[in-house]
């Protein structure tokens, strides 16, 4: 398998498979002299790890990090960061029953087309266990994001839509979001989206969600105008995210329902102080940053393991049914809040080094 790096200048590779003994990343890129510990890296993988709720999949997974290269006394120094993570809750028996099955909207089939081989235990590669290791990868761009923008620098995330329901916004709390098990920003949503929740678990089904990420801070000038937009590159790491199935910049979509006049972000100068009356653009005009808040939202499908029998056919070519039991989350999404926060560091830290390689 090919394609398991993602960045140009701050380059990530994860490796590892959902029941495997242990899955991590290795991280080429970083600048050094950045103060890292275990910890600051753990903090963030706690956002992420299995098991805390009852609206997530129970797979009890501690997510402990531990740094194997890159790190001395304390800081960074500029050669590869290697981090592993053990797995250590895997109930491969769950899947003995369907692993001659094609599960339906997962890429059972097409791995299985692709290579000749797969992995039955719970997806293998294509499972978003392997997704522990990006956010890994992101706390680590997150912190040198922290150092080289300063203070003003801020990112967080949140679900803004559970299913058919969405929050409103504007109500955006950041204290809010992870003192609750869905990661919502609108305190007045969370008992209508926990009944929601329980009666499409109930049900044996499943939703998806639609999660926000904000980007404060971050300096006008970041992106190159063509091929390697701030926007696109935002874009490509949100969709390598499992199950993501669109992505919106700014306005995104909403954007065909504008007028001319009701999308163009009008520039007005104040005081010596420049200032944009909107922001349909999300913080990104030609590719280039243009010191705004960077807004990108994408929708997770709903997940694809769930108790209801569907269709499907096996490996001989044999249509068959299935359902599927184990260990699932019935909105998927939930945990993606944490993922697309570290996708988005990561982003934006490639493109603060590629901007200060070119013009200093």
């Amino acid at each position: 398998m090919s394609f398991n790096t993602f960045g140009k200048f701050f380059r990530f590779t994860t490796w590892g498979e959902s029941h495997g003994p242990a899955i991590g990343c290795i991280i080429d890129g970083c600048p050094p002299l950045i103060q890292l510990k275990e910890q600051e890296i753990q903090k963030e993988l706690d956002k992420r790890k299995p098991g805390q709720s009852k609206f997530t999949t129970q797979r009890k997974e501690s997510d402990k990090v531990q740094i194997l290269s890159g790190v001395f006394e304390g800081k960074t120094t500029g050669t590869p960061i290697s981090l592993i993570i053990y797995n250590e809750d895997m109930r491969s028996k769950d899947y003995k029953n369907i692993k001659d099955k094609f599960r339906p909207g997962h890429a059972d089939f097409t791995y299985f087309k692709k290579y000749g081989i797969r992995d039955y235990r719970g997806g293998g590669r294509s499972s978003a266990r392997e997704t522990a290791a990006r956010v890994a990868a992101g706390a680590i761009a997150k912190k040198v994001l922290e150092k080289k923008l300063g203070k003003n620098f801020k990112i967080s995330a949140a679900v803004t839509q559970l299913g058919i329901l969405g929050c409103d916004t504007t109500k955006w709390d950041d204290k809010m979001i992870y003192k609750n098990p869905f990661f919502c920003p609108d305190k007045s949503m969370l008992k209508i989206w926990e009944k929601y929740l329980l009666n499409i678990r109930k049900a044996g089904s499943s939703c998806g969600a639609v999660i926000e990420v904000r980007a404060n801070g971050v300096p006008a000038g970041l992106g190159a105008p063509i091929y390697s937009k701030l926007d696109s590159d935002i874009a490509s790491a949100m969709m390598s995210i499992n199950a993501v199935k669109g992505v919106n910049i700014g306005s995104g979509m909403n954007s065909a329902k504008l007028s001319g006049e009701e999308n163009s972000d009008e520039i007005s100068q104040n005081n010596k102080k420049m200032k944009f009356s909107s922001n349909n653009a999300g913080g990104i005009l030609g590719g280039i940053s243009s010191g705004q808040e960077i807004v990108v939202s994408f929708a997770v499908k709903p997940t694809s393991s769930i108790l209801k029998s569907r269709k499907t056919i096996n490996r001989f070519g044999k249509n068959t049914t299935i359902s599927v039991t184990g260990r699932h989350d019935p909105c998927v999404g939930i945990r993606a809040v944490p993922v697309g926060e570290a996708m988005l560091s990561c982003v934006l830290l490639d493109h603060y080094l590629m901007n200060k390689a070119q013009c200093g």
